[in-house]
């Protein structure tokens, strides 16, 4: 029987896995090798070893109403998007609410995780830690949820450059940069566009005299507003467009997104394009860039291939001059050195897991990684119900497949995802976000049931399926299930608009307001008129024009009998 579980890490993950294990009755010990809560959202000064590590000026690409714990929603004057400072509280608001500070112990490193000898029968681990005056404990768990992140070992791949060692110039990784003010008049080039990339290329470039960002493909690159201003994940991930996009042709969708995108800025001019098409990767979430590389501040080049002295060579045969630094915006390494090296059993040296949870080769299966995963949508909720399910499972109330199954999922899922991603170890890593929280919720027994919400509370199911996929969705039914949850999701508009709130704008009472009603009439009535009367068409118009003269007159005399005094 599962009692005791180590949680590793006390980041956004780290504090999820606690709270659901507290809820399922089990006792959470986490280990958090730094002095406080946050993780990756917890900016400090100077980057640590094997520790996350962020800029400054970082604001999350997800907005609030997705981004949050499916049963406590971020404050209704939070910005839509956060700085990191604020997602910080939000974590501290979380911890506190929940009561989540004793079970952590700080400033404990974990050394090593393994097997006990009798693991077959038992699934007990053996947890090796440091405490912060050095000495070493061991600890005896039921099982191990790994919430350490993989943000942790930077890739800077300076070998594969011919002649970085001569380089008179600084090179670093993002994961050392946390502002601009060391660059400040200098001429510097950023390689890799993901998101990182992007927003540090554009930051150092309001201070740099010349930056320079150097892109292997290209990327399709998206602002955090969609239409009217409302954040774009909150308009775009729904279950209706899940649907549809299962249901249209990938060519036409993509043909629909890119020329969307490209009626902004055109890709092609701007020197964004990327091979793939839209829907196939994850677009890089950046507000900025298209227009700093319009002002000239920021030049698009191609994949950098070499150093000679201070000059920086690029594989289309450009070269340039006087370069100052190199910011490599590269990515990381999945590493867990504290694990055993078994799990690393792919062909990639990658930790081999089934659905993005649990290693195969485990029986039982008392061991899961969170958050090892890219998903077109927010991770906090994600990794959320990662923790909800590994908890079910470690309870024996929900059943793995046997191993060569899983060990076939994982495969069929790389060679998919490999038509998008021809990288084998970011091929594995790709989830589809609705898709994937819905199977994870059907082996916990909390995927809403779409017939039964729309015969029961239509109101509620409009919501759920043509309105944004909010965690809250996952807590309406089945274990977990939270009282408030119906209202969250009837209130998610309101969250987002309060922070908009801020100067009060008087409604609009002019009279010229008829005409979009008169227009909708007229517009609706003269598609009847061609769908129906294509061999009428001049007198259906008269008759038309004559109801239309009808109704102008109607809605004039009814407008002027409505009192004029705006209180009212």
């Amino acid at each position: 029987m599962v009692r005791r579980v180590a949680v590793v890490g006390a980041g956004s993950s780290g504090l999820a896995c606690i709270k659901i294990c507290v809820d399922e009755g089990l006792e959470p010990v986490c280990f958090e090798s730094s002095d406080d809560i946050g993780g990756l959202w917890n900016f400090r000064e100077t980057p640590e070893p094997e520790r996350t590590s962020i800029y400054r000026s970082l604001v999350v690409n997800t907005s609030k109403e997705m981004m949050c714990f499916s049963d406590f929603p971020m404050p209704a004057d939070y910005p839509n998007f956060m700085h990191n400072s604020q997602l910080l509280q939000y974590l501290r608001l979380y911890a506190e609410h929940f009561d989540l500070l004793r079970y952590i112990n700080f400033q404990t490193t974990v050394r090593s995780v393994l097997q006990r000898t009798d693991f077959s029968l038992s699934g007990q681990w053996e947890v090796v830690t440091i405490n912060k005056n050095g000495q070493e404990e061991r600890h005896i768990f039921d099982a191990v949820l790994v919430c350490s992140g993989h943000y942790t070992h930077p890739t800077l791949p300076l070998s594969d450059f011919q002649g970085h060692e001569t380089f008179s110039g600084r090179c670093l990784h993002s994961w050392e940069y946390k502002d601009a003010d060391a660059f400040t008049g200098k001429r510097v080039v950023v390689v890799g566009i993901g998101n990182s990339g992007g927003d540090i290329a554009v930051e150092i470039s309001r201070s740099a005299e010349k930056t320079f960002l150097s892109t292997r493909q290209g990327a399709w690159v998206m602002g955090r507003m969609s239409t009217n201003g409302v954040p774009l994940d909150i308009a775009v991930i729904k279950r209706i467009n899940n649907v549809l996009f299962q249901l249209l042709p990938k060519t036409l969708v993509n043909w629909v997104a890119e020329r969307a995108l490209n009626n902004k800025y055109d890709h092609r001019l701007y020197g964004l394009k990327p091979k793939h098409r839209l829907m196939e990767r994850k677009p890089i979430i950046n507000d900025d860039l298209p227009g700093r590389i319009l002002q000239g501040a920021i030049v698009m080049k191609h994949n950098l291939e070499g150093f000679k002295d201070s000059r920086v060579v690029f594989e289309d045969g450009t070269v340039e001059e006087n370069i100052d630094a190199v910011v490599f915006c590269t990515g990381y390494i999945g590493k867990f050195p504290f694990l055993p090296s078994t799990l690393s059993e792919g062909p990639y040296e990658e930790v081999t897991l089934y659905k993005r949870v649990f290693p195969p080769s485990l029986h039982p299966p008392t061991l899961a990684v969170m958050g090892l995963f890219q998903a077109k949508g927010p991770i906090m909720p994600t990794v959320e119900m990662q923790a909800r399910w590994a908890v079910k499972v470690f309870l024996g109330q929900s059943r793995l497949p046997p191993k060569e199954k899983m060990l076939d999922v994982i495969e069929s899922e790389r060679r998919r995802n490999m038509q998008s991603y021809p990288c084998p170890r970011q091929a594995v890593l790709q989830v589809d976000y609705i898709p994937y929280l819905d199977f994870m919720a059907g082996e916990v027994g909390v995927r809403p049931k779409l017939l039964r919400l729309f015969l029961r509370d239509p109101a509620l199911w409009a919501k759920v399926f043509f309105g944004p996929c909010t965690p809250y969705q996952y807590r309406l039914s089945g274990p977990g299930n939270w009282s408030g949850a119906r209202q969250a999701i009837f209130t998610q508009w309101e969250r987002v608009a309060q922070p908009f709130r801020t100067r009060e704008i008087p409604e609009n009472t002019s009279k010229f307001g008829l005409c979009s009603p008169l227009m909708l009439t007229f517009t609706g009535t003269v598609i009847i008129v061609v769908l129906f009367s294509k061999d009428k068409i001049v007198p259906t118009l008269e008759a038309v024009t004559e109801m239309l003269n009808k109704s102008t007159v109607f809605l004039r005399e009814l407008w002027f009998s409505l009192p004029q005094n705006p209180d009212m």
